[in-house]
């Protein structure tokens, strides 16, 4: 097929043919796309011919992508990508008159604790900019930055797809949190000893810290685990139990009394808090700006390249 030929294929039908390779489900593509199953249906019936494949076939509730539809999907994702950032960066941006909607992941401590400030900025410099936050965490993530669910993602991040740029953005210091009144610092033993809290995404009763203390030979007992960091404040409020957070999210949860913040009595190692976005999309003027604001107030100022 040479460029001329190109006049006859219809754009909107290989963005429906990305999206049925990431979601393997009409359904859940007709959802994305904001379009009915029907259309959804016809257009795969013209990718069929277009490819002269039948590129999906059903294996029970998934649609199972056939080898043909792995060569295309591995040529077309960075064709698309290429197109995508040709027009993004030919469209200036002005925050003051923007009504661009942003779609970020963002996990459960940086919502909580981060997000407020950052909002603040977004509202004072593009007032009619749309704000839409998924819930992300580091299994997540990566899935939902390649199939462009959301264009960054602000969380403790590990593997990431090829076509993602990553930068460490924030450190973090693990701190103690406690709601009782007893005087002094706790020592290992005594933190050793007391009942904890955790925030597990999947419910696991162990984690990180877990980890460092059986290197010692010690261990603790958790006997709360919750899915997210807001409403740690009032759970632990009247209780012995002790938490363990990142350093921003102590902050927030400390702000409003009840609670106290101590260095850790067990030697934690410090992580980072990365931010990764869409390579596609890494000279969009827009995503551009929104990157650099959650680098600025989701930050400390210690991120680098």
């Amino acid at each position: 097929m040479n460029r001329n030929d190109l006049r006859r294929v219809d754009l909107n039908l290989l963005i429906v043919f990305e999206t049925l390779m990431h979601e393997r489900s009409v359904t859940k593509t007709a959802e994305k796309l904001f379009l009915g199953q029907p259309a959804i249906s016809a257009a795969l019936v013209r990718l069929r011919t277009l490819f002269d494949d039948p590129l999906f076939v059903r294996t029970g509730r998934a649609m199972e992508p056939t080898p043909r539809a792995h060569e295309i999907f591995a040529l077309l994702t960075p064709a698309l990508d290429s197109i995508s950032t040709a027009i993004s960066t030919a469209q200036p941006f002005d925050p003051a008159t923007a009504a661009n909607v942003f779609r970020i992941g963002l996990s459960d401590d940086v919502e909580f604790a981060l997000l407020p400030a950052l909002l603040r900025r977004l509202r004072a410099e593009a007032p009619g900019v749309i704000l839409v936050v998924r819930r992300v965490n580091y299994i997540l993530a990566p899935g939902m930055l390649s199939s462009g669910e959301i264009s960054v993602a602000v969380s403790y991040l590990d593997e990431l797809p090829a076509n993602a740029k990553r930068k460490v953005v924030r450190r973090i210091t693990p701190k103690l949190l406690r709601a009782d009144t007893k005087p002094g610092r706790l020592t290992l033993d005594d933190y050793c000893a007391r009942p904890h809290a955790i925030v597990s995404y999947a419910g696991d009763l162990n984690g990180f810290v877990d980890n460092e203390l059986a290197k010692s030979g010690r261990s603790r007992k958790v006997v709360l685990a919750v899915p997210q960091f807001n409403g740690l404040g009032s759970l632990l409020a009247g209780t012995d139990i002790l938490t363990t957070v990142p350093d921003y999210t102590a902050d927030f949860l400390a702000a409003s009394g009840g609670l106290r913040i101590e260095d850790h009595p067990l030697d934690l190692p410090v992580g980072s808090l990365s931010m990764a976005w869409r390579a596609a999309q890494d000279e969009d003027p827009a995503e551009k700006w929104l990157r650099s604001r959650i680098a600025m107030f989701v930050g400390d100022g210690a991120g680098q390249a």
